[in-house]
């Protein structure tokens, strides 16, 4: 199976669900799909923000189908595909994507949760999916990095609740898991991108920074894994493949936003960030 991966690096991701992969975006990549998520006047307008409880908040924006611009042929390229492919197992298919926009200074923190906690609700009955976070700020623990529980994925789904506008996993168990479990502060470079399970303990802290954290989210579920209902993500929709070099060849966006507002008013696609 093609990946960027080493059957190595695979076992590591297995054993401590996730792996980050250095430069995976080159610089001139990376600017072409910032800047153009910048410029993205339909993105911004179709942003929500979640309130994380304190009073701080963090907007997103999140289509379904990757299309034609560069935002799918960040998410259908080779690199990262293939790659997921190796640690999925097999065919998988775009679940959705999502910019995070944890703008300087007002940007809020995000609980600690398991994507799964609320992919389950959709009809997904196993968590073979992968998400693939790809910086297109630096992050720094000042300006609100990820943090994960290496390991957590093991511990299997957990419970969510709300605690402001996002579902996070019950407290009391996060608070055993961090006794027990290291917690990595997940720095990234531009380019930079960290690929981890859908059972992943994950968070992050609030901006308090001068420099933004924006970051691209691509969500995969394994083909076979098909959802046995229909929810706010798609079922399987098979997933045309594009070369590396397409990301400097795009121009445009090409896809077509979420309504985050109504989907807002279901528990289960609350704070999917």
């Amino acid at each position: 199976m093609n990946g960027i991966f080493s059957p190595e690096e695979i076992t590591r991701y297995h054993a401590d669900g996730f792996l980050i992969r250095r430069g995976l975006f080159s610089a001139e990549e990376i600017e072409r799909l910032g800047s153009t998520a910048r410029a993205d006047h339909a993105l911004d307008q179709a942003a929500v923000a979640r309130d994380d409880g304190e009073g701080n908040k963090v907007r997103l924006s999140l289509w379904n189908h990757p299309g034609e611009g560069i935002y799918g042929m960040v998410a259908r390229c080779r690199r990262v595909v293939d790659s997921v492919e190796q640690l999925i197992g097999g065919e998988v298919y775009h679940y959705h994507s999502k910019m995070i926009l944890k703008d300087a200074r007002t940007g809020g923190a995000w609980a600690w949760h398991q994507d799964y906690g609320y992919w389950y609700q959709n009809g997904v009955l196993f968590p073979d999916l992968c998400s693939v976070m790809i910086a297109v700020d630096a992050a720094t623990r000042e300006n609100g990095c990820l943090e994960v529980l290496k390991g957590s994925h093991r511990m299997g789904r957990i419970n969510h609740v709300l605690s402001g506008d996002q579902a996070g996993a019950d407290r009391e168990r996060v608070a055993e898991a961090e006794k027990r479990l290291e917690k990595v502060y997940c720095g990234m470079e531009p380019g930079d991108a960290i690929f981890f399970h859908a059972n992943t303990l994950h968070g992050s802290g609030p901006n308090h920074s001068e420099n933004p954290r924006w970051a691209m989210i691509c969500c995969y579920n394994a083909a076979s894994n098909d959802p046995y209902k229909d929810s706010h993500h798609p079922r399987y929709t098979p997933l045309a493949k594009v070369d590396d070099s397409a990301v400097l060849g795009a121009s445009g966006t090409g896809v077509e936003f979420a309504d985050l507002a109504r989907a807002d008013r279901s528990a289960s696609a609350l704070a999917e960030a």
